[in-house]
């Protein structure tokens, strides 16, 4: 019987995250249980988590840990833009001439650049940007991303406001 319990516990303390066939962790119940805890507060306790999830507080620690080094999380603080000084926000579509990829890679290194999405339909990329005011946001669209070699047009559409944003679909 000592044996079974100890198999039990250690199957239990083991991170059942696994890589699938191309390359992307599969993730357990406890696991996506876990992701679902800190998505409802990021400061929840790890004891706290583990007894919601039926692990121990350094099972879940484990497993947090293995969670933000595989990519599949972050924790972070998360802002309200206009909070902080960021005025405009915008979603800027963006078609390009040859390569998509490297046009991607030249706007995830601009600081007001948030968000970039490679597409299939009307725009070839999508970026969201937040900026300080109107001439901050003109000069990012039209002297360094129209600038690029290869962008051929961009449509900007301007967040008048920002009715939902939530981070909470990660487990269903």
């Amino acid at each position: 019987m000592h044996s079974e319990v100890v198999a039990s516990r250690s199957a239990d303390q083991r991170d059942s995250s696994r890589e699938s066939r191309n390359g992307t962790p599969q993730l357990d119940a406890v696991s996506l249980a876990i992701i679902q805890q800190l998505q409802e507060d990021g400061r929840r306790p790890y004891a706290a988590i583990g007894k919601a999830v039926g692990l121990s507080e350094a099972a879940v620690r484990q497993r947090v840990q293995k969670l933000l080094d595989q990519g599949v999380m972050q924790i972070v603080a998360v802002t309200d833009p206009l909070t902080v000084g960021f005025r405009r926000q915008a979603m800027v579509g963006i078609n390009v001439e040859g390569d998509v990829e490297s046009i991607a890679d030249v706007l995830t290194d601009m600081s007001e650049v948030e968000y970039v999405v490679m597409t299939a339909g009307s725009f070839d990329i999508l970026a969201e940007i937040v900026c300080e005011d109107d001439d901050h946001l003109l000069d990012v669209i039209n002297k360094r991303i129209r600038a690029l070699p290869g962008v051929r047009s961009t449509e900007s559409f301007v967040y008048m406001k920002l009715k939902k944003q939530t981070y909470m679909w990660g487990t269903r």
